[in-house]
């Protein structure tokens, strides 16, 4: 049997099982498209499956009998983001059609819905030569009721139509229906096939990619402002060899802004080595334990539904195991060097995420005495980590990423006591620096002239992430969060003018009108959600009681049928659940503990029945710090909600919040009222 090259009119990189022009797909066998399509897969084919496809091929026959030949069509092309597969793909006229079958099923659940609206979306926001076309997604099922063919068409401001709905006997009426309400210029069929993909994946997205076998170049941006995120993993790549090489110990510090990439590049290294019989094997550390817990539920899950297709299926309880053995909490790492000591830890690299967050000796001292019974317990735990991986008689690398303006705890070291403990205490080690740690947000202070006189420091500008990538629509949403907690009203309007037409940002005094804009903005399974800092104790009159701790597994991972999870905006998350993760949209409910004055920001604590200034410079920068965390997590809009207040509640005076709500108003935020 001749089997047709994947690619025999347009090349897609790969990137699909099967590709033709639709007068090609039209002349070929079904068989013969199947043998293709199994030839390319890299699993078992089932029979369920092979079923399927002989469904798709078919209505599809049917649906473009009369197109013009020089269309292209693709099965299973690849959505690299989501790891995952659209069904079938249409390029035609001026139309991309994205469409989704479900064979045998009789029902339009609004989950399929919302998972063609995705990759509708994907191909949108991600591959290049799709961000001007009007993209068509179609849920076709196939034991469904017929229904008119000639649906109601609505498109979104940036051309993704809302999904139509469609049987394999309404299909072809359907899609020459859609081609013709949108006459525009007719897509060059060979510049689009040739177009690149270019994902920003959430950190759980790209978590789950890493994990799967997919390297940090494969499933981030390609732009010049976004490309140090591959020379920063090669630079550490480089330092781990040449420490093994040279039979060295080195420690380097990747600075960079929020949403930049950082957790990122350390789970790319972590991912390079899971093997514990390597030399090589790595580590992810860190002391965010909802981040932690987060990671290692959804990449325990992913595994779950990869190994489903295959022979050998993985209980949950077994793959939760396994991924616990190369990204843990560094509490629990901390505990397990303290009982095998004086032996050296298994990995000869670890990866300390946050590492600002670390421990200041105070801090440690005390927890160890009070919780753990360890009562001689006395230095920084930034010194004991460096202490655990000093124990390896050959070679060692520590890789600490660190935010700036991250501090959000009591005790919170920032960067300047691991550098301290590198001065005193281990003068041999070799010092990798980000020439940025000097910045003021960073915190190193002294102690970073204590490194003078350091033998072996070297300074890498790569070690630097200097661009967001949380946001793929504005990248420069954190200067703009930077200016406005700085106060700095020219550099944030500034800012706001440059990312406003693609990152909306809007404000309001009505909490309901808040969520409707959210639920209005979100489009398919776009995760959006409430965040507070964990001080706003006076939101309880909105149903707001951050006394109530919520769980982040649900909260993230969760469907909007959930209760718990972020899309019933009812369970609000604080600074503490978030730090280091991202929603597609926010609400960011700002109370009276940080409130604008003309003297600069004013910092409260709410205790017993009334509010308390505080006046200690530590706390001021935690709770300035939250607040640059809440702002810092959408990725592609967020609505302030400043309360009113109530002129009868002396908790929640008015002028509590009215100088905040002026203040950002006159920035130039957009007022939903």
């Amino acid at each position: 049997m001749h089997i047709p090259r994947s690619d025999s009119a347009y090349s897609l990189g790969g990137r699909a099982y099967y590709v033709a022009s639709i007068g090609e797909f039209l002349s070929h066998r079904g068989d013969t498209i199947i043998a293709a399509l199994a030839n390319a897969s890299s699993f078992a084919i089932e029979p369920a499956q092979r079923d399927a496809w002989h469904g798709e091929i078919e209505a599809m026959r049917q649906a473009l009998v009369g197109w013009h030949a020089t269309g292209l069509i693709a099965f299973e092309f690849a959505v690299p983001r989501m790891g995952k597969r659209i069904d079938v793909l249409v390029v035609a006229g001026s139309v991309v059609f994205v469409l989704e079958f479900k064979v045998g099923e009789r029902e339009f659940s609004g989950n399929a819905m919302r998972q063609v609206w995705d990759y509708a979306l994907d191909m949108k926001n991600f591959h290049s030569t799709s961000h001007d076309a009007t993209i068509v997604p179609v849920l076709v099922v196939t034991a469904a009721e017929d229904e008119a063919d000639h649906a109601v068409i609505e498109a979104d401001h940036d051309g993704v139509v809302r999904p139509l709905r469609a049987t394999p006997a309404t299909l072809a009426g359907l899609l020459r229906h859609a081609s013709d309400w949108f006459s525009g210029p007719k897509i060059d069929i060979a510049a689009w096939a040739a177009g690149a993909y270019k994902p920003t994946p959430t950190i759980i997205e790209a978590a789950r990619a890493l994990y799967g076998g997919h390297r940090v170049e494969e499933i981030s941006r390609r732009e010049a402002d976004a490309i140090n995120l591959t020379e920063t993993t090669k630079r550490i790549d480089e330092i781990i060899r040449e420490s093994r090489e040279r039979g060295t110990k080195a420690i380097c510090f990747v600075t960079g802004v929020p949403g930049a990439g950082k957790t990122l590049v350390g789970l790319d290294v972590a991912t390079k080595h899971q093997d514990k019989t390597s030399e090589l094997y790595s580590v992810y550390l860190s002391g965010n334990g909802p981040l932690v817990r987060i990671l290692c539920e959804a990449l325990a899950r992913d595994q779950v539904a990869r190994s489903d297709s295959t022979d050998s299926p993985l209980s949950l309880a077994k793959a939760r195991s396994k991924v616990k053995a190369f990204i843990q909490n560094v509490h629990h790492f901390r505990d397990q060097c303290i009982r095998d000591a004086p032996a050296a830890p298994p990995e000869h690299v670890t990866i300390f995420d946050e590492a600002q967050r670390a421990w200041n000796k105070q801090q440690t001292e005390k927890f160890m005495r009070q919780k753990k019974g360890h009562v001689n317990f006395d230095v920084s735990e930034p010194a004991f980590l460096i202490s655990c991986m000093d124990r390896h008689a050959d070679w060692a690398v520590i890789v600490c990423l660190v935010g700036g303006g991250q501090e959000i705890n009591t005790g919170e070291a920032g960067i300047g006591e691991w550098l301290r403990a590198i001065r005193t205490d281990f003068p041999e080690w070799h010092v990798h620096l980000s020439p940025h740690i000097k910045d003021t947000e960073y915190a190193a202070g002294d102690a970073l002239g204590l490194l003078a006189g350091h033998a072996h420091v070297d300074t890498h500008e790569s070690l630097h992430l200097a661009v967001s990538m949380r946001s793929f629509r504005a990248e420069h949403v954190s200067a703009w969060v930077k200016a406005v907690l700085d106060l700095d009203r020219d550099v944030a309007a500034k800012s706001l003018a440059s990312i406003r037409e693609r990152f909306p940002v809007a404000l309001t005094r009505d909490l309901a009108k808040a969520k409707a804009w959210l639920r209005g903005r979100a489009r398919g399974n776009e995760r959006y959600g409430l965040v507070v800092s964990s001080q706003a104790q006076r939101l309880k009159p909105h149903a707001i009681d951050v006394r109530v701790d919520i769980d982040p597994v649900h909260w993230f991972l969760h469907p909007r049928e959930d209760v718990r999870s972020s899309y019933y905006l009812e369970d609000a998350a604080t600074e503490f659940d978030v730090q280091g993760l991202e929603l597609d949209w926010a609400c960011v409910v700002w109370d009276g503990d940080f409130r604008f004055s003309p003297w600069g920001w004013q910092h409260w604590s709410f205790k017993g029945s009334c509010w308390q200034r505080i006046n200690k410079d530590e706390r001021k920068a935690y709770l300035k710090n939250a607040y640059r965390v809440l702002l810092t997590r959408a990725r592609q809009g967020m609505v302030i909600v400043v309360p009113a207040g109530d002129a009868d509640d002396p908790t929640r005076s008015p002028e509590m919040y009215d100088a905040t709500f002026e203040y950002l108003r006159d920035l130039g935020v957009t007022m939903l009222d």
